[in-house]
């Protein structure tokens, strides 16, 4: 990735607002950003300036003072809350003086684009990351404990889907806040393949070198297992999001940062010892 140089900031560096700043991409893109020494304030309940999706009187202080803002929405842009939330939060940002918002999305979710068409009607920069299923739910999320215990159970058939790795959907946002270039693109950031879930269950019963099976289970005891709270999201996530429209590779992310994204069979390999 190329060197990375401050944006918008008139001689001065002004912070850069990262909401989810401890979650999977919100922690890497911190982490870089510090590195790369830009000004982070970190956009979570615990933080010294606290920003919280629920209360909406955190907003204007955490924002305040910020020109650039990585926007990764709790729990998901697929709930149907999203649209109301992300409206008022655009408003909010631009009330407060952002210039650049760069949103986590989602591929093929109607909510999603909902979402990013309020972001991209706001009047100012904006930068879409439209993502398929994440690497990490393996290691990092809900799946994890189906790992350990080694079956992973899920209501899926055999649909492909481009994992795609926190990584380097951590590096495109990081060019996309720090970099000029990105302005009205919408990045669909898949992995290099298509792997269905058994794929990759597969895969990551080869790095472990230990028994990791994929069982297929009815939609209806899958939902009934599941906590009231995520049931709905996850059953749309799965039976119908999950039907083939992502089922498609992108360059997006070789378009972005001059190199291809990582394989799921790299993650597998380096994560291992997590399982």
């Amino acid at each position: 990735m190329e060197r990375l140089t401050p944006v918008h900031c008139n001689g001065c560096m002004n912070e850069i607002l990262v909401l989810g700043g401890t979650g999977k991409t919100g922690r890497r893109i911190v982490h870089r950003l510090q590195s790369a020494g830009f000004p982070v304030r970190v956009g979570s309940r615990t933080a010294p300036i606290p920003f919280d999706w629920t209360d909406r009187a955190t907003w204007t202080p955490a924002l305040n003072g910020i020109e650039t803002v990585y926007v990764s929405y709790y729990p998901d842009l697929a709930v149907p809350d999203a649209p109301d939330a992300i409206g008022a939060f655009t408003t909010a940002a631009v009330n407060a003086g952002v210039s650049r918002l760069v949103l986590l999305s989602g591929r093929g979710e109607d909510e999603a684009a909902t979402c990013e068409r309020i972001v991209q009607g706001a009047g100012i920069d904006w930068t879409v990351l439209r993502c398929s299923w994440f690497n990490q739910n393996f290691s990092e999320d809900y799946l994890l404990d189906a790992v350990l215990a080694g079956e992973v159970a899920l209501p899926v058939d055999d649909v492909p889907e481009p994992f795609v790795d926190a990584e380097d959907i951590a590096d495109v946002a990081v060019a996309a806040l720090t970099q000029d270039g990105h302005t009205g693109q919408v990045y669909e950031l898949t992995g290099p393949r298509l792997l269905t879930f058994a794929d990759a269950v597969a895969e990551i019963a080869a790095a472990t070198g230990r028994p990791v099976t994929f069982v297929r289970v009815p939609p209806q005891d899958y939902a009934a297992a599941l906590p009231p709270e995520v049931a709905e999201l996850l059953m749309y996530l799965f039976t119908t999001v999950l039907d083939g429209r992502n089922a498609h590779v992108t360059g997006d992310v070789r378009r972005v940062l001059g190199r291809e994204p990582r394989d799921f069979a790299d993650y597998a390999k380096a994560t291992a010892d997590v399982w």
